[in-house]
């Protein structure tokens, strides 16, 4: 008999959204539902995306110093987190960044500076960056994350050759003065909106994590699908030592897992990306989780690193996935025959004087 969660996915298969009562059903499923859960989003995943993985690679154009007190961001005003802080890297340096990653497998490279939004200079050291990099690499599709927007600038942006803009919404309207003071919901969405009248793809996600209720996260992503972001970034708070939300732990992997299913069950043709915490939050089920979405971000992320580049391509191989738009060799794969085979020897525990590994 199918489960209650197939029901839902047979419902936006066949044409009808999901609700938000389907919503929470998702997200409040018990831990015996939860593969159930997982199947039936996989469905949906596989129809509009089949087995690809879309990489990113995040290039942190200028990094800490943020005038703006978002309560959660390692980079806001007063923070202490012991975080890299430097000004704009130079378009060489920027170039040199985001061909590492394209190295890698991404085929997506974002563009991020921190602060309240950009001066109209930012946005021409941003746009030869961008005329720089497609110059070298004219396949690549370029997402800019500079903040809020002013008139004239998207349109700047997307002439230069800027494919996407990402602001994200970060969390539910009903939740936003909990976590910042310094702007409103209604800047973010009004960002969004320019980006998009300007002709870019618009990115937009939220935050898991920060104090919200379940219908507050159904609301944001009701929001984010109703805004029309087309790639859904869904972060899971990285709780920073030195922010005002240090030491807070929500989420298990279990949690995460539910929120991405309920995102694909909400937007089902979006891509839906496994953004920052996924390694610290998702752990041992970061597989399950592609199951899914279908984005990731490679290496590292703005102020915190992430595992190993090739550990994220290999997550991706060892599950079955394939990097989309590049072969095995741009996606890092190794041949079988050069990998190492010889197990590692123990040298701990029984008949040593080195401590068990227990």
């Amino acid at each position: 008999m199918p489960s209650r969660h197939d029901a839902i996915a047979d419902a936006v298969l066949a044409g009808t959204p999901a609700t938000e009562q389907d919503a929470l059903a998702v997200l409040q499923s018990d831990d015996d539902e939860l593969l159930e859960v997982v199947a039936a989003a996989a469905r949906l995943r596989r129809r509009h995306f089949g087995n690809a993985v879309k990489v990113n690679y995040l290039v942190n154009l200028k990094s800490g110093l943020c005038p703006e007190d978002c309560h959660y961001c390692s980079q806001r005003l007063g923070s202490q987190a012991d975080i890299l802080k430097y000004t704009w890297l130079r378009p060489d340096e920027a170039v040199e960044q985001a061909a590492a990653g394209l190295r890698g497998g991404a085929t997506r490279i974002c563009m991020v500076s921190s602060g309240r939004g950009p001066t109209d200079r930012d946005i021409d050291r941003v746009a030869g960056m961008v005329g720089a990099l497609k110059q070298e690499h004219p396949e690549v599709e370029v997402c800019a994350c500079l903040g809020l927007l002013k008139d004239g600038q998207a349109q700047r942006l997307r002439e230069a050759g800027v494919d996407a803009y990402n602001h994200n919404l970060n969390t539910a309207q009903s939740h936003h003065d909990h976590i910042v003071t310094t702007h409103t919901y209604a800047d973010r969405v009004d960002t969004v909106n320019r980006a998009k009248d300007a002709g870019l793809s618009p990115c937009s996600g939220l935050i898991a994590g920060l104090g919200e209720s379940d219908e507050q996260l159904v609301e944001a992503l009701f929001a984010l699908r109703d805004l029309g972001s087309d790639s859904i970034p869904v972060n899971f708070l990285m709780p920073f030592d030195g922010t005002p939300l240090e030491g807070t732990w929500e989420l298990t992997p279990g949690r995460c897992l539910r929120i991405l299913a309920m995102a694909r069950m909400v937007c089902p043709d979006r891509e839906i990306r496994i953004a920052g915490g996924r390694e610290m939050h998702l752990r041992s089920l970061q597989g399950l989780a592609l199951q899914v979405a279908n984005s990731i971000f490679l290496g590292d992320y703005l102020t915190s690193e992430g595992q190993a580049a090739e550990a994220d391509l290999e997550l991706i191989r060892d599950n079955g996935f394939v990097v989309l738009g590049a072969d095995a060799v741009a996606a890092g794969a190794r041949p079988s025959s050069q990998r190492p085979h010889d197990p590692a020897k123990r040298r701990r525990g029984a008949g040593t004087d080195v401590p068990a590994n227990a």
